[in-house]
């Protein structure tokens, strides 16, 4: 009984520990790019986007497609930063080992 009460302990200082990370991967930011840096945008490690960058030299009314292409290239490379970031941040708590739900 005694070590089903330490596991527990332990299970709730781990939990505390992670919701701190969580907290603390919300304020931290990456920036993802595209078009040599013509649209820049940043993210949160929610994944939850903070501002978007457009050089208004890639606005072309007649080439729509290749602005939203250069939104979203940007988009997805901001959350691949965001998954690397969080994967190192929860990889610290864990101590590497990959545990299925946490990312």
């Amino acid at each position: 009984m005694k070590n089903m009460s330490k596991m527990l302990k332990q299970l709730q200082e781990a939990q505390s520990q992670m919701m701190q990370v969580q907290e603390q991967l919300a304020s931290q930011t990456v920036e993802g790019s595209a078009g040599g840096g013509m649209v820049k945008v940043v993210a949160n490690g929610r994944h939850e986007l903070q501002s978007i960058k457009i050089d208004p030299s890639v606005v072309d009314p007649a080439d729509v497609e290749m602005l939203e292409d250069l939104i979203t290239a940007a988009l997805n490379d901001a959350r691949t930063r965001a998954d690397e970031m969080i994967k190192g941040e929860m990889g610290k708590l864990t101590g590497g080992f990959g545990i299925p739900g946490l990312m």
